[in-house]
């Protein structure tokens, strides 16, 4: 199944559903609003304003669709799913419509208004839903008849693991599952004597899912492997994956799955997301507007902080560094340096509070946060947020990890300036106050929403302007 050709049908359709409906909206507002007002009927000559809404309408529909993330899992259909979700985008955009496009038309009775309004949701929403569930009807056609489908690995090597398997290749009608193999939890493996496909050890799934470019997972663990189910989540939850584990596991991963299918193979899902798509795109939008908005402003603050730096100590005035960004992909953080050049002869060290590497306008800029500007790069180019737990260097990272393993969960979302533990905690200055830290970020993550980001930037701004910076 080509994804990207699936995509395109899925865009056009919706596009064509769009232009049906304005122009059933143009001419029903030609022929009768327009009319009744008038007395006369209105021909329909050339209009710039329908050629521009036949331009503008349709795109504005496609990035509503595209913002609410209905293109992200093309295959992973249901009627009902699209019921809801056509009927809900419909609302909304229709509402939109009519207070940018509609609201200005010269009318006779405000309750053209509603018949406007009436019209256009009826002609888009009836529009939409046909083509879509023709689509998709299709898509749900050849996933039940095992023409699509999506590589899947069994984790397990027991019975269990066997009766799903010949559970789902039995069934009439399949889920989309095509089983590539099994994957070890712990050495004793009793699938071997029925000579199932044995893939490898749980610890090989990153190296595996590339491998056999493995979408789907299947957590089916034995008594006595319950403890490893953290671990393997964790080990898999950077990769582009869908993770599905059975049901009698479902208290292990509490607030994070939802049921997946009711009439085929008992499953619940586990949910990486942490933010629904079009709040993930707006946090995006917010961290370019406010990154571009800060380096312009910010552009006289930045050359005094560079002139200070420069003549406070040698060296360079901004500092980089290797960091962990999201899924665990390294860049570059860039700040002002508040250090000597030979801060880290002996290694790599933490910062604290009466740490003697800092220059003199190296104190000032940490406790008043200021070295962190230039972060602000990092915003841009999309490699941090505004908002977001510390990255951490991968010499402490793995540290951490080996006392707290919960930490790589903070991998699922980009790293920001400022954080929950920032302003909870301030500068970590051993790896045991990192983990202290980490509990907050780990809240975070769990309570992520755009008001409690507002509400964490706000107090970063009264920690600078205080100067309470650790």
């Amino acid at each position: 199944m080509n994804k990207s050709r699936r995509i395109t049908l899925h865009i056009f359709v919706d596009w064509l559903a769009a232009t049906i409906s304005w122009l059933g909206l143009f001419f029903f507002r030609k022929n009768y609003i327009e009319a009744s007002k008038h007395g006369y009927e209105i021909p329909i000559n050339h209009d710039d304003n329908l050629w521009l809404g036949l331009l503008l309408v349709p795109a504005f529909w496609i990035t509503l669709y595209a913002i609410s993330g209905y293109y992200n899992y093309i295959f992973r259909r249901s009627r009902l799913k699209e019921l809801q979700h056509t009927f809900n985008a419909s609302v909304i955009g229709v509402l939109f419509l009519f207070f940018t496009l509609i609201l200005d038309d010269s009318i006779s009775d405000y309750r053209d208004y509603y018949l406007s309004v009436a019209t256009l949701f009826g002609f888009h929403f009836c529009a939409t839903l046909f083509f879509r569930l023709a689509v998709v009807t299709k898509t749900i056609h050849n996933v039940k008849n095992r023409i699509w489908g999506y590589n899947t690995l069994i984790v397990g090597c027991g019975e269990r693991a066997l009766n799903l398997y010949q559970e789902l290749n039995s069934a009439k009608k399949s889920e989309g599952f095509f089983i590539k193999g099994f994957v070890k939890i712990q050495d004793d493996c009793s699938l071997k004597e029925v000579g199932a496909r044995i893939l490898g050890d749980w610890t090989d799934l990153p190296a595996l899912i590339r491998e056999h470019q493995v979408e789907d997972i299947i957590l089916c663990t034995e008594a006595g492997e319950n403890e490893q189910i953290t671990a393997i989540i964790d080990c898999v939850q950077n990769e582009d994956i869908h993770l599905k584990i059975m049901p009698d596991q479902y208290s292990l991963v509490l607030g994070m799955v939802k049921m997946n299918n009711i009439l085929g193979a008992m499953l619940v899902e586990v949910d990486f997301e942490v933010m629904p798509t079009w709040q993930k795109v707006l946090k995006r939008m917010i961290d370019i507007l406010a990154s571009t908005v800060a380096l312009v402003i910010l552009s006289p603050i930045f050359l005094l902080i560079a002139i200070l730096v420069k003549a406070d100590s040698k060296g360079p005035i901004f500092f980089t560094q290797p960091r962990i960004g999201l899924k665990g992909k390294l860049f570059n953080i860039i700040k002002f340096r508040s250090m000597r050049m030979d801060a880290e002869i002996h290694g790599p060290q933490l910062s604290h509070d009466q740490d003697d590497r800092r220059t003199r306008i190296g104190v000032f800029l940490r406790q008043s946060r200021l070295d962190e500007l230039p972060q602000f790069f990092n915003v841009f180019m999309g490699q941090m947020s505004l908002v977001g737990p510390r990255p951490e260097r991968e010499f402490f990272k793995d540290q951490i990890v080996e006392k707290a393993p919960i930490y790589q969960r903070l991998q699922r979302i980009k790293p920001g300036i400022t954080s929950w533990g920032q302003i909870k905690y301030g500068y970590a200055s051993t790896v045991d106050e990192m983990i202290d830290r980490m509990k907050y970020d780990i809240l975070y993550l769990e309570n992520m929403s755009l008001g409690l980001d507002f509400k964490i930037m706000l107090y970063t701004v009264l920690i600078m302007v205080q100067g309470r910076g650790k």
